[in-house]
């Protein structure tokens, strides 16, 4: 055989062999950040601890997932009150739920370096489908940058009296800025 042959069969079975995404693990300084209304009053709070496993590469998008643990027993909105409240039986009931999950495998590009994350936040014991939008900045220490909406009364967040969407919404905006490094 060729040299020439051998280097052109190098060649096909590289083209068929689909590539990987570039996999990273979420780094310290991290942030995810929730923000809502009680009785008209906006707050916010964040989820400290969490880690966030993604596997991505923009010219790979099908190769492309991600995996959010959220431990909710760090849930703070830098009031202990409400903090306790989250934390009980009515809201998150850490007892019995003590993280969400959010995990997705549908990555879609939605132009320039915007894209969607198409997955699942598992929260009380519900899955329900959730859609990360963020953008990608590129680099040594990549960045995502991104937002959802969650519906909380699809999680029996805020039941009982709190269910009343007239003391808190039922949409919840939730943000992250997450700084990547190589997973080792």
């Amino acid at each position: 055989m060729r040299i020439e042959s051998l280097a052109l069969a190098g060649l096909l079975f590289a083209a068929a062999t689909p590539a990987l995404a570039a996999d990273y693990v979420s780094q310290p300084g991290s942030t995810l950040v929730f923000a809502t209304k009680y009785q008209g009053e906006t707050f916010a709070g964040s989820f400290p601890g969490f880690t966030a496993r993604l596997s991505f590469d923009p010219a790979q998008l099908a190769a492309s997932k991600l995996d959010v643990l959220i431990p909710l027993a760090g849930a703070n909105s830098k009031n202990a009150e409400r903090d306790d409240t989250l934390k009980g039986a009515d809201f998150f009931n850490i007892a019995k739920f003590p993280q969400a999950r959010f995990t997705a495998t549908k990555f879609r590009s939605l132009g320039g370096n915007n894209y969607a994350a198409d997955g699942s936040l598992s929260l009380r014991g519900a899955t329900k489908p959730v859609t990360l939008t963020f953008t990608w900045t590129a680099g040594a220490k990549p960045v995502l940058t991104g937002k959802a909406t969650v519906k909380r009364l699809d999680f029996n967040v805020g039941g009982g009296d709190w269910a009343d969407t007239s003391i808190i919404p039922n949409e919840v905006a939730v943000s992250t800025k997450v700084t990547f490094a190589a997973a080792k």
